[in-house]
């Protein structure tokens, strides 16, 4: 899709007409398809091929002028130059950003390459498809309101003045169906379920439409719980949820920003369980969406965030790394100012002792499956959260859909009483992650 050694070509023949020593650029091209139906019918078809460069430049005095562009043609890479060195002149002094020592390190090497994409009638025949499926599946199930079938290409590349070149690419199919029933009496109720996979051929779709039947049924007949302190099972989308929503305790700018629970002594402190490890993996085989590279060229690798419940790692930029006499662990994403950002968590279970759980056996205990609006019910910098689910209390093995209740707590507390971790994990877009088991929490229910 992208031809980088090109690029890096005229990027260096424009910069040397314009006096520019120092520079970088990160950018990626996307090819992008994807279609919505609704009863049977196609309802939406989008499609685009976009690209999105980042350009940094930097004067003599040492600060950074930064630009973006669509264009990655010679005239527009030039012109993203010149207005990134007139940018530089009001560049900030302080931690002004720097090349990643490790930008020219060896990268890991994948295997996936692009993907032809499939014809869109093939796109919607197939989506056509699962949502008579799912509709045919229960008399209760009057709609799909919300459903997609995409397929991507994404390049990307990153190369800087010092010679440091960069590229990799892959493709990527997913799929998404939310489900609605109605019955006469009763509440609306519904479920979702999303897949993703390298290619169209590859992507689970039964498995999708197997999840999103399965849990609409059980939630048709639903009943409400009384408000008290219950024993708590986080399926492993609302944990990888909780642990996404208070990610600045692992994030090194948010600790130097003070946007964060944890500080610079944190490290090497206990702040969960010690059953609790917790990883962030990028080139985790699991990860479908793999990356090699961050937007400063540093190479990806497995990080440990948590280990035996202890503080173990977190995640750099090469400024954050710099300042906290740390290595770069390839999370940065550039911009008007560099970001750090996860990419694929892994939870697991320490080889510590733990008591033996399962909900077969259990009687009196809520299994969460989603968490809702996290965007209003999570403070982040104070660890609080009030949250909205769908899920089922436990009674002597029997599932029972809970109406309408609210989930309360502090993530520090929440760690801490980790009592159980599954063994097996669930692969999710953004993680693998077992069941895991919290000793109390306090629910709102009725």
């Amino acid at each position: 899709m992208l031809n980088i050694k090109k690029i890096a070509g005229y990027t260096q023949l424009s910069a040397k007409e314009l006096g520019i020593d120092k520079y970088d650029i990160y950018g990626l091209s996307i090819d992008e398809t994807s279609v919505e139906v609704d009863s049977g019918e196609l309802k939406q078809v989008q499609a685009s091929n976009r690209s999105s460069v980042i350009v940094r430049v930097w004067n003599k005095r040492k600060t950074v002028g930064v630009t973006t562009t669509t264009d990655i043609d010679d005239k527009g890479i030039k012109l993203a130059l010149e207005t990134a060195r007139e940018a530089s002149e009001w560049g900030s002094e302080d931690n002004a950003p720097e090349f990643s020592p490790e930008a020219k390190n060896l990268i890991t090497k994948l295997s996936h390459n692009l993907v032809s994409h499939a014809p869109v009638p093939t796109l919607v025949g197939t989506l056509i498809k699962a949502e008579k499926n799912l509709l045919e599946a229960h008399q209760a199930i009057i709609g799909v309101p919300y459903n997609g079938l995409s397929q991507e290409s994404i390049a990307r590349f990153y190369l800087n003045s010092e010679g440091a070149l960069r590229q990799e690419e892959g493709s990527y199919s997913s799929i998404y169906l939310y489900s609605r029933t109605e019955q006469e009496g009763r509440k609306p109720r519904g479920a979702s379920s999303v897949k993703i996979s390298h290619s169209l051929p590859e992507l689970d779709i039964d498995g999708c439409l197997k999840e999103v039947i399965d849990k609409t049924i059980s939630h048709i007949n639903y009943q409400s719980v009384p408000s008290g302190k219950y024993r708590i099972v986080l399926s492993p989308t609302s944990f990888l949820s909780l642990i996404d929503a208070f990610s600045n305790i692992f994030n090194a700018q948010n600790i130097l920003d003070n946007q964060s629970l944890a500080t610079r002594d944190s490290l090497g402190t206990e702040i969960a369980s010690p059953l609790l490890c917790l990883c962030d993996d990028a080139l985790h085989p699991h990860n479908v969406v793999t990356k090699t590279f961050d937007g400063e060229g540093t190479p990806t690798r497995r990080v440990e965030l948590i280990t035996n419940g202890v503080l173990s790692g977190l995640l750099h930029s090469a400024g954050t790394a710099k300042r906290m006499n740390a290595k770069p662990t390839g999370h940065a994403s550039i911009g008007s100012k560099v970001t750090v950002c996860p990419h694929f968590y892994h939870v697991f279970a320490s080889e510590k002792y733990a008591q033996k759980l399962n909900l077969e056996e259990s009687d009196g205990v809520i299994f969460i499956d989603r968490l809702q609006a996290l965007h209003a019910g999570v403070n982040s910098l104070q660890g609080s959260f009030s949250l909205p689910f769908d899920g089922w209390l436990i009674n002597k093995g029997e599932l029972a859909s809970i109406d309408a209740a609210t989930v309360a707590g502090d993530i520090q507390d929440l760690l801490k009483s980790i009592i159980y971790i599954e063994s097996e994990a669930e692969v999710l877009p953004g993680g693998i992650c077992p069941r895991v088991w919290i000793d109390e929490l306090s629910v709102t229910g009725e």
